[in-house]
């Protein structure tokens, strides 16, 4: 699997301590702050997650240790900054369900994922309450849980699709000062179809009827 200097991609064969290593919650929080935010100090970092200095220290070691923080420059001597090697690590679905206790670490990362959609949700609408955020950004804003009917095939190119209209519009807005920061959220699980309910009934609840308030496959963070 191929990597490119913004995006990595792990092998669960090859990198299986690497993946294991991002299963840590404070991991995946210090990461996902210097892709963000930039280079910064295990103190810095420490007083934005509300841990101590060392234990900030320690877990950014851990990511060096496997190359997914790297030493930045550093504004004077006396303490080491960090910066992100990659701004998007991904995996292949397939490879960790095959890889001995890929499918734990994958359930794991996910889960990680959910958590951190439940912290973006509570800061964006703290965003917009504060007047940090412009009411502009009221009405594309939102989360949905459609629930279409997709072979396997029209899921991936689904995720193919959805993954070449982002770059497209990043690329677009590189440049354009309203441009924010968007946490972009996107799932598809497949789910089988409910043995109590039955084909019918199972058929008629993936249809209509869910909630929606917003207008390569494999998993990524």
């Amino acid at each position: 699997m191929d990597s490119d200097d913004d995006h990595r991609v792990l092998d669960p064969a090859q990198d299986g301590a690497a993946l294991k290593a991002l299963t840590h919650p404070l991991r995946l929080t210090l990461l996902g702050l210097l892709r963000q935010h930039g280079p910064a100090t295990a103190s810095e970092l420490a007083v934005r997650t509300g841990e101590s200095s060392a234990s900030t220290s320690y877990h950014l070691r851990v990511l060096a240790k496997y190359a997914f923080v790297t030493e930045a420059d550093h504004r004077d001597g006396r303490e080491r900054r960090w910066k992100s090697v990659h701004g998007m690590t991904s995996w292949s679905n397939e490879a960790m369900h095959r890889s001995p206790g890929g499918s734990t670490i994958l359930s794991v990362l996910r889960r990680r994922q959910v958590e951190h959609l439940q912290q973006s949700l509570d800061r964006h609408e703290a965003d917009l309450e504060s007047g940090r955020l412009g009411q502009e950004w009221q009405e594309p804003s939102g989360v949905s849980d459609s629930m279409p009917r997709l072979t396997p095939e029209s899921l991936a190119e689904l995720w193919e699709v959805l993954q070449a209209k982002t770059d497209e519009l990043t690329a677009r807005d590189a440049g354009d000062p309203r441009a924010e920061q968007v946490v972009l959220f996107t799932a598809g699980l497949p789910l089988a179809p409910d043995p109590v309910a039955g084909p019918d009934r199972a058929a008629a609840a993936a249809g209509p009827g869910t909630v929606s308030d917003a207008s390569d496959a494999g998993d990524a963070i």
